[in-house]
């Protein structure tokens, strides 16, 4: 039904008009008494074989939603009727910022895809911990990033001030670095300004008496050299594991219209490249630290692929738009057939 007549409706309109539209509705129908669990009853699957425990934290199953969809943390709480095993929110900044003019979204829909230049549009992080503290159980990851304004020898300053805001109200934080929609933050995944900016997060989050996990998100563009730089930085610092990966810039095998549109692109071209970057983390590292794989995740073997290539839970975004909501179900059923075999 949904990819028959509610895809195709909605992809009448602009993307980012849609997404707000489906936000409201996915927020307003879930305050009608029954709908919660009749959205439950037909997307979540509930299975003791489906649970992880990863970087110390106990996941219900291995599919999350990834960063960009809940920025604000507004709809956590409704968005886990779908069957999300873990939200992760953000990216937050520490002021709020309108992000890059409009428009800024863009479908690629013969190539199942979208390109976007958000700019980390945000209402700031102090907005987003006031509805954090309604949070009824869900694990929640808090992806941080820099403001536009905020030059790049100062960025420290920035992750530690989201860092220290969301302690209390996340259960892990993603340090995001490989957006490239905000001017030169791309820059920041080197290996001396990485070193510098993990190594501050990590001396604060190792003197708190419960440290939380800290992740890094990388860029699929990274080569071979830089990969290997992430892997001897995570290493050498023990950070917890590594999100791979976040959109690209590539355009390689586009056919869409939209294709020169700057920003990055993620949906399915994106699998192969994710899961190659997801492959050469795990096996480079011999399996040293988790990895969450996402991009190009449409249907259950994609999941299934980035799971033999190294990945210990996957995150959705674009393939959640495309798909619908019954793919979180039909990846944990596979997930279980997997590996039953």
């Amino acid at each position: 039904m949904y990819k028959l007549i509610i895809k195709k409706f909605l992809f009448l309109f602009d993307p980012e008009w849609v997404h707000h539209f489906v936000f409201n509705l996915i927020k307003y129908s879930n305050l009608i008494p029954g709908v919660d669990k009749f959205l439950k009853h037909f997307f979540v699957l509930k299975d003791k074989r489906l649970e992880r425990k990863v970087f110390g934290l106990n996941f219900t199953n291995p599919v999350g939603l990834a960063a960009g969809f809940d920025k604000d943390a507004k709809l956590y709480n409704e968005l886990t009727n779908f069957g999300f095993g873990f939200i992760e929110i953000g990216t937050l900044t520490p002021l709020p910022q309108d992000g890059n003019p409009k428009k800024r979204m863009f479908r690629l829909i013969n190539d199942e895809a979208i390109i976007n230049r958000m700019g980390f549009n945000n209402e700031g992080v102090e907005a987003a911990i006031s509805r954090l503290k309604k949070n009824k159980g869900i694990l929640i990851g808090g992806n941080i990033g820099k403001n536009k304004t905020t030059p790049n020898e100062k960025a420290p300053e920035d992750y530690i001030y989201c860092y220290n805001a969301l302690y209390d109200y996340v259960d892990y934080f993603v340090v995001n670095v490989s957006s490239p929609n905000t001017p030169n933050l791309r820059a920041l995944q080197g290996k001396k300004p990485l070193t510098n900016l993990l190594s501050k997060i990590k001396l604060i989050n190792e003197k708190k008496i419960q440290p939380k996990p800290i992740l890094l998100k990388i860029s699929p563009d990274l080569n071979k050299d830089e990969l290997l730089d992430i892997i001897e930085i995570v290493k050498k610092l023990k950070i917890d594991g590594v999100i791979a990966t976040n959109t690209t810039l590539s355009r390689e095998g586009i056919d869409s219209k939209n294709k020169n549109e700057y920003g990055g692109l993620s949906g399915r071209p994106l699998g192969k490249m994710s899961t190659e970057v997801i492959r050469f983390l795990a096996k480079k590292s011999n399996y040293a630290f988790p990895i969450i794989g996402v991009g190009g995740i449409h249907k259950p073997e994609d999941a299934i692929e980035k799971i033999n290539a190294g990945a210990s839970l996957i995150q959705l975004y674009t393939g959640f738009i495309y798909e619908g909501p019954g793919l979180i179900r039909k990846i944990n059923r596979a997930i279980l057939n997997h590996e039953s075999k």
